[in-house]
C-alpha cells in the first residue's frame, strides 16, 4: 500500500515488492537478497499479503546502486564495479575473502569454483558434460580448420551447447548454476584429445590434460594443472570479465556471456601470453642460454613475455604457487632452470618478477603440450570466474554497464558530406 502514515504528521510513502523491483531494477527476489544483507528494511503490510518498503529508503539504494556502478575508482577515473568475488591486495588474491592461493592448495578446481558461486565448499564435487551438448560441441569444433586455436574451439563449443539447452534463458540463480556445472565439462569435452584414454572420467584436471599432452600424466604434474586451474579461476575485473560483465548487464544468458569472455581472451596482452612465454622458454632450451634471446626480444622492440603483472608491484602468487609445486614434476628441472635465467637476466635493468603466463610456460614446455596449451588452460579455468561474475551481474540493475562516451569529434551540426 501507498501514503501510509506511522505517526501523525510523519507520512511514509511504502512500496510493494514488484514496485520496488521495478525502481531498482532488479527481479523480486533480488529486492529480498537486499533485505538479508541488510542494505534495505522491508515491513509485512497489515491485511496485505506482502512486504512493503520505505519508499524513500529505496530510492536511496536506487541512487546508490547507480553511484556505485558507474562512478570512478579514484585511480584515474577508470570503472569501479561492486563485487564480492575477488579482491586483489597487497600481492596476495582472495576469493570472497579466503586466500586464492591456499584454496587452490587444498582444493580442487571444480570445488573452488562451487566457493564462487555459491560461497559453500561441496568436497568431491566433479562435473559431469551431458551427452547430447557434448556431441553438439564435438560437431561443431570438428567442423573447424584444423588451424584452429583453442579459443575459437571453445568459443565454437560455448555457441553449439546453447543451442542444445532450451532453458538457457531461463536467469534464474538455480538454472544458472545448472548451465555452469554443464558448460565447463562440456568445453572440455569437445576438445580434440591428444591421448585416448579415459578420457570424460574422474576430476576435470585429468579430462583436460588428454586434451593437451600426449605423455602420460603422473600424479605431480596433474597436481600443477588442477592447481594452475584453481588459481586461473578468477582475477577481478581483467579485460575479459568486464566484456561478460556487460554481456550479462544486458541480460545475454550464460553461453552468450562466457562467448564474450572468450572473446576478448584471445589477445596477446591476456589469455595468449603464457603462449608467447612457452616460445620464449624453447628458444633459451635450444640456445642454452637466455641472453641472446632476451636480447632479441628487446631488439625488436617487445616486452619480454612472462614477466611483471601491472597488480603485482612484487611477486605474483598464482607464479609463486605453481613454481613451487613444479619442482615435483619429472623433467621439469630443465624448463625451470630456463625460467630463472630468463628473470635473472633481465634483471640486471628491470627488477621484474615472474607472473603465471611463466610458470604456466613451465608446465606446458616440460609435459611436451603445445604453445597454445596455456591459453586452453586459462580459457577453461576462467570459464568458472565468469559465470560467477555473470551470476552477480543479473541481481543487479540490468544495463548498468553503460558508460558515458565523451564526444571529441567535429562540432554539430556539421553540412552533409558531397
Amino acid at each position: 500500500m501507498r501514503d501510509q502514515e506511522t505517526a501523525p504528521g510523519h507520512p511514509e510513502r511504502r512500496l510493494s515488492t514488484k514496485e520496488t523491483a521495478e525502481l531498482l531494477g532488479v527481479k523480486p527476489e533480488t529486492v529480498y537478497a537486499y533485505v538479508s544483507r541488510g542494505q534495505l528494511g522491508s515491513r509485512r503490510d497489515p491485511g496485505g499479503r506482502g512486504s512493503t518498503f520505505d519508499a524513500t529508503e529505496v530510492e536511496a539504494l536506487a541512487r546508490r546502486n547507480r553511484r556505485e556502478s558507474t562512478g570512478s575508482s579514484g585511480s584515474g577515473g577508470e570503472l569501479s564495479v561492486r563485487t564480492r568475488i575477488t579482491l586483489i591486495e597487497k600481492d596476495r588474491y582472495f576469493f570472497r575473502g579466503v586466500d586464492a592461493t591456499e584454496l587452490a592448495a587444498r582444493h580442487s578446481y571444480e570445488e573452488i569454483a562451487e566457493w564462487l558461486w555459491t560461497g559453500e565448499l561441496r568436497p568431491g564435487i566433479t562435473f559431469t558434460a551431458p551427452r547430447a551438448s557434448v556431441a553438439v560441441a564435438r560437431r561443431a569444433v570438428d567442423a573447424l580448420p584444423e588451424h584452429a586455436g583453442p579459443t575459437d574451439r571453445l568459443r565454437v563449443a560455448a555457441i553449439a551447447a546453447a543451442t542444445a539447452d532450451p532453458l538457457r534463458f531461463d536467469l534464474s540463480e538455480d538454472a544458472v548454476l545448472g548451465t555452469a556445472r554443464t558448460l565447463v565439462p562440456t568445453l572440455v569435452a569437445a576438445l580434440p584429445p591428444v591421448r585416448r584414454t579415459h578420457l570424460d572420467e574422474g576430476p576435470l584436471a585429468h579430462r583436460l590434460w588428454a586434451r593437451l599432452s600426449g605423455q602420460p600424466a603422473d600424479e605431480a604434474s596433474l597436481g600443477v594443472l588442477d592447481t594452475a586451474l584453481g588459481l586461473l579461476v578468477d582475477h577481478d575485473l581483467a579485460a575479459s570479465t568486464l566484456a561478460v560483465r556487460v554481456a550479462a548487464s544486458a541480460r545475454a544468458h550464460a553461453y552468450a556471456a562466457v562467448s564474450s569472455g572468450l572473446g576478448v581472451l584471445e589477445g596477446p596482452l591476456h589469455g595468449a601470453a603464457s603462449g608467447l612465454a612457452h616460445r620464449m622458454l624453447l628458444d633459451v632450451l635450444d640456445q642454452g642460454s637466455a641472453a641472446p634471446v632476451v636480447a632479441d626480444e628487446l631488439r625488436s622492440g617487445r616486452r619480454i613475455p612472462g614477466l611483471g603483472h601491472r597488480l603485482y608491484p612484487g611477486e605474483d602468487p598464482r607464479a609463486r604457487a605453481l613454481f613451487a609445486l613444479l619442482k615435483d614434476v619429472p623433467g621439469a628441472g630443465p624448463a625451470l632452470a630456463a625460467a630463472r635465467d630468463i628473470v635473472a637476466t633481465t634483471a640486471r635493468h628491470t627488477p621484474l618478477h615472474a607472473n603465471v603466463d611463466l610458470a604456466l610456460a613451465v608446465l606446458t614446455v616440460s609435459s611436451g603440450m603445445p604453445s597454445t596449451a596455456g591459453e586452453t588452460i586459462f580459457a577453461v579455468a576462467r570459464t568458472a570466474g565468469w559465470i560467477a561474475h555473470a551470476l552477480e551481474e543479473y541481481g543487479e540493475r540490468p544495463l548498468r554497464m553503460r558508460p558515458s562516451g565523451h564526444y571529441v569529434g567535429p562540432k554539430p551540426p556539421q553540412p552533409l558530406p558531397e
